[in-house]
């Protein structure tokens, strides 16, 4: 397994609002045209903290803004588990962490830029107490938060975080 994969290469799940595969298309034009499509959070927790990143400023949205550990599409032919487990690697060098699929939701979001979010996200929970390196394309900074001051910081300024975090982040806290 790679660390760095090409996101222009990845075929990404198009689904209906019951999760069914409907096709595929390329993640870039899923992006640009609205389409709904199969994504994925991870929280990475130890005890009761969890890892936060910090967006790459250089991300095509979204960059500088507090999200949850890791979060990606699985491509064509991925099973959800597989992706978690190779995102987890190429955006924080985490390999072997066991993680459980906690709940789902659908949201749409538009960004300044044109591109928009529309995704069928499935939340994941997994334990680790292992070193973590973040690529630094995907992350600035990466941080260990207690949940609690993550629930207080997400009341206080919820701009400074993305916005599938609002809706991901309690059903993952929930699940702890």
């Amino acid at each position: 397994m790679t660390r760095h994969g090409t996101a222009h290469e990845d075929e990404l799940i198009l689904v209906d609002l019951f999760d069914r595969p409907v096709g595929h298309a390329p993640k870039l034009a899923c992006h640009e045209q609205g389409r709904l499509h199969r994504a994925f959070s991870v929280f990475l927790v130890n005890g009761r903290e969890v890892l936060l990143q910090r967006r790459a400023e250089g991300k095509y949205h979204s960059g500088g803004l507090w999200t949850n550990s890791c979060c990606s599409h699985p491509r064509v032919g991925e099973e959800l588990g597989e992706a978690v487990a190779r995102r987890l690697y190429e955006e924080l060098g985490v390999d072997g962490c066991a993680c459980r699929e906690v709940g789902s939701f659908v949201y749409r979001h538009e960004f300044e830029n044109g591109l928009v979010e529309f995704e069928y996200d499935h939340v994941f929970v997994g334990e680790w107490a292992g070193a973590v390196a973040p690529d630094p394309t995907e992350a600035s900074a990466v941080a260990w938060v207690g949940i609690d001051e993550v629930a207080s910081r997400l009341e206080r300024e919820p701009d400074a975080f993305t916005c599938w975090f609002m809706t991901a982040a309690p059903m993952a806290f929930a699940a702890i």
